[in-house]
């Protein structure tokens, strides 16, 4: 097979007509010819340096039909979030169901399940089973080692788990959030080395200073862009892309090809950021992805142009798996895994005695996973304390999706919603049932619709239901992912008609329980202070 186009040489930093010739998924030739009029770019494929195809709400045979339409050959994949679900079945089940398609998935060994121990989760991974998982060839590295506290201050449990990736040789990424100074020290020096929770350049380039690299994260709620990119003037070699958590509507429309258009549209040298893009994962991960050489794997992809970088085509393997905006992986079995043992619960289950009308809220910020942790006043009726929406001060619940305990209640601002209650059982990182309303009735039945469906995303208003049903792991679902991206722009619309003023309500509520990042989270155990790290009462 030949296929020709304008060869872009990102490491020679040159473009030139060229043919390449392919046998056997890989490269065998490549040729210089005469400049044609009208031939289409030939470039590396994109790779996403960290996500959690999970978050995608999509297995990875289903992601990968919606990645390759983006000209995405590859993603290094933390499964985190179904090891917090089902433990080692659940990562046995990513892989398994990953080489079910032509697509490049490099998966890690999640370090931190569960992540703390002050939620309840459904599995456990330690030392034993990262031992055994880093002696496979599908598991590349140690994926984000989130207790920081533990590694910084160089926890047993921890330091072995790091202690197992350097043993075979596998990077180690990184968690750190708003970490400087001594303490970011401290950590880079465990062995952690990437990171992809900056927030600030100057927290950015603090860590590429200590020898980190820097993954650029633009996900469906966390955005990072706008504040980081500059950092790729000066240390191109440093900088990767990634989108973390990406959802169904959101990898419909883009991927990594969004990035790179929106760094050269900002003047960024156009090979810096190819680089970012296409190459320093290969380079960080040590992939066997193709880099346009021969004898490479021929993985490449053909774009309109190199300023929006509209894929015309994308080849992984040798073999055509996207064209013309149009996935040519073909759907395949998907078997179910969940694990989710709760009852319905009442609206009185929700009901929170009041200890006055202060309280402390978790301050919801767009386009930001940090949650501030502010003062605010609720109202109070029959001695219950209730929301407050004329303050925009909304209750939040944590449920426990793996047995039955009381759930956990406290308040939230700046979701914004008018009329009933949203929920879902995606709910970083141990994925209980976390929901947002109104009053107690609505954020009752939206619950009740997730148990009953054993997973998914919900939201009630009046006598007006809709629930996207997620049944592998409560987080993700089987069917085919154009159908489950339309379904969760449906969803996404109804939450915004109650009043929901976010850009991404699910993907911003699914972090509500997120302990690992400051400042104030809800876990199903109670109201959490990441700085602390300890539980604080909710009343002031």
């Amino acid at each position: 097979m030949k296929i020709s186009g304008n060869l872009v040489d990102i490491p020679n930093r040159k473009i030139y007509p060229a043919s390449l010739e392919i046998s056997n998924g890989k490269i065998l030739k490549i040729q210089e010819i005469q400049k044609l009029d009208g031939l289409p770019f030939l470039m590396p494929g994109f790779i996403d340096a960290h996500v959690h195809v999970e978050s995608s709400m999509l297995v990875p045979s289903e992601f990968a039909r919606l990645a390759v339409v983006h000209g995405t050959v590859a993603t290094i994949s933390d499964p985190h979030e179904i090891a917090n679900v089902c433990g080692m079945a659940g990562v046995e089940y990513m892989i398994e169901n990953g080489k079910q398609v032509p697509f490049k998935f490099y998966f890690g060994a999640p370090s931190c399940v569960p992540a703390t121990l002050f939620e309840t989760a459904g599995g456990e991974i330690d030392a034993t089973d990262i031992e055994n998982l880093m002696s496979r060839p599908e598991i590349h590295y140690l994926a984000e080692m989130m207790n920081w506290p533990g590694t910084v201050n160089r926890d047993p449990i921890v330091m072995e788990k790091i202690r197992i990736a350097k043993k075979y040789g596998k990077p180690i990424d990184g968690h750190a959030p708003g970490l400087k100074g001594e303490l970011a020290e401290k950590y880079v020096s465990a062995g952690p080395s990437t990171d992809h929770e900056c927030f600030t350049y100057d927290e950015a380039l603090g860590k590429i200073k200590l020898g980190m690299k820097i993954s650029i994260r633009e996900g469906s709620a966390a955005k990072n862009f706008e504040a980081l990119i500059d950092l790729i003037d000066e240390y191109p070699e440093m900088i990767m892309f990634c989108s973390d958590d990406k959802h169904p509507d959101n990898l419909a429309i883009s991927h990594i090809n969004e990035l790179a258009a929106r760094a050269v549209a900002k003047g960024k040298d156009l090979f810096d950021v190819l680089r970012a893009s296409c190459l320093n994962p290969i380079f960080h991960y040590s992939l066997p992805v193709g880099q346009l050489r021969v004898g490479d794997p021929a993985d490449f992809i053909l774009v309109k142009d190199l300023e929006k970088f509209d894929v015309l085509a994308t080849y992984i393997g040798g073999q055509k798996v996207a064209e013309n905006g149009k996935s040519l992986i073909h759907r395949v079995k998907n078997e179910v895994i969940n694990n989710f043992h709760t009852s319905l619960k009442k609206p009185e289950d929700f009901q929170l005695k009041s200890k006055g009308s202060k309280v402390r809220v978790i301050e919801a910020l767009d386009g930001q996973l940090i949650t501030p942790e502010i003062q605010g006043e609720i109202l109070v009726k029959n001695g219950f304390a209730e929301s407050n929406p004329e303050k925009a001060i909304l209750k939040i619940t944590v449920v426990n999706r793996y047995q039955d305990t009381p759930p956990a209640v406290a308040f939230i601002k700046n979701f914004g919603l008018k009329t009933g209650a949203i929920a879902s059982s995606v709910g970083h990182d141990s994925h209980n049932i976390i929901a947002v309303g109104i009053d107690d009735e609505s954020i009752c039945k939206a619950v009740n619709l997730i148990i009953e469906a054993k997973g998914g995303v919900s939201a009630v208003s009046g006598d007006r239901e809709e629930i996207l049903p997620l049944p592998v792991g409560g987080i993700m679902s089987a069917s085919d992912g154009y159908e489950v991206a339309a379904a969760y722009t449906s969803i996404d619309r109804m939450a915004k008609e109650m009043g929901a003023t976010l850009n991404s309500p699910f993907m911003t509520l699914s972090f509500m329980a997120l302990l690992v990042i400051p400042d104030l989270k809800l876990s199903d155990k109670g109201l959490f202070d990441g700085k602390k790290f300890g539980f604080v009462e909710v009343f002031l």
